[in-house]
């Protein structure tokens, strides 16, 4: 039995990660700025910080054996500094307090959008670099952090990190609540060509690959200080995805489509209007959700399965069909 550290515990799929330590008799603990009680009955000792606080945070790694560093901010819109402040000096603070207290594992979430230019990405995989120029701070500040994280790998602190693709299933406050709302308002549209392939995983299915990377790593190993596209494994396109977690909702499929090149412009207006209006709120389009709507993007995870032992235990199939009755007994 390990002691365990989980940065931001209360979110989706950090949540997930810590029902599988705690299956297995780990000692979970985890550190966020808010209190969830759906932690508790899992036995999970929780610590009110902030990872962007060192000092709350050193204290909160001190005599772990290993540390789950899931907590981020995320979003496709927001000032640059707050994604700096958690996701890039944060990470930093988590590598620092390993290091001090003698933490010998850290296991990373990132995220494909790292590699992100604006084109397709068919059949990536992850000799893939990182693009000259991003758009948006949220794939900017985690492909930092991702480099923070590798440079970090040392006989001291082996490291690891995982970039599972759109994360979705029950209890999803991101994704599936963001299709369903928009989709009962009739305000739903595929960018561009529908058919393009994307890569999407089950929530239980990126806990797992992450609970395979810490069994692993060890320093010298064949895990430590790589990066890992972590997805179903199940390319489809985008209209498929998105008609699926609707009917899960019990809502009728997408109907409408714009043109690429029109989500792009109307993305690019919105963000100059909402910077010179000084809005916080997300614009109901970006050019990063166009391009990203627009292309096509599913990656090769054979070395997540050759390195990590990861296949995954539940289809698209299955994951919507567990969507759904959840969804039929409360919201997402």
């Amino acid at each position: 039995m390990a002691k365990i550290l989980v940065t931001g515990g209360g979110g989706f799929l950090a949540t997930a990660i810590i029902k599988c330590l705690r299956q297995r008799d780990d000692e979970v603990f985890s550190i966020s700025r808010s209190h969830y009680p759906a932690l508790v009955p899992l036995g999970v000792t929780q610590i009110a910080g902030d990872i962007s606080h060192a000092e709350a945070l050193s204290a909160a790694v001190m005599g772990m054996d290993m540390v789950f560093h899931v907590a981020a901010k995320a979003g496709v819109w927001g000032a640059y500094d707050d994604y700096y402040k958690i996701n890039v000096a944060g990470t930093r603070n988590v590598i620092n307090a390993c290091r001090q207290h003698g933490v010998t594992r850290l296991i990373y979430t990132s995220s494909p959008s790292v590699v992100f230019d604006g084109s397709d990405q068919e059949n990536w995989d992850e000799s893939a670099p990182y693009p000259d120029k991003f758009l948006a701070a949220y794939p900017q500040t985690k492909a930092m952090a991702e480099q923070l994280v590798n440079a970090a790998n040392s006989p001291e602190l082996a490291t690891v990190s995982l970039r599972p693709h759109l994360i979705w299933g029950p209890g999803d406050n991101h994704l599936v609540p963001r299709i369903l709302s928009r989709g009962k308002a009739g305000r739903i549209r595929t960018v561009g060509d529908s058919n393009k392939l994307v890569d999407s995983v089950y929530v239980d299915n990126a806990a797992l690959a992450h609970i395979q990377a810490a069994d692993r790593l060890h320093y010298g190993g064949p895990v430590a200080g790589k990066n890992y596209f972590i997805t179903n494994d199940e390319p489809m396109p985008m209209h498929e995805l998105m008609n699926g977690i609707l009917a899960a909702g019990g809502i009728g499929p997408v109907r409408k489509s714009i043109p690429a090149a029109v989500a792009y412009g109307v993305g690019a207006l919105l963000e100059g209007l909402y910077t010179l209006l000084r809005l916080d709120k997300e614009p109901m389009m970006t050019r990063f959700v166009a391009k990203q709507l627009a292309t096509a993007h599913y990656y090769n995870i054979s070395a997540a399965k050759r390195d990590l032992g990861y296949q995954p235990k539940v289809t698209i199939k299955e994951g919507l069909s567990q969507l759904a009755q959840a969804l039929r007994h409360g919201p997402a």
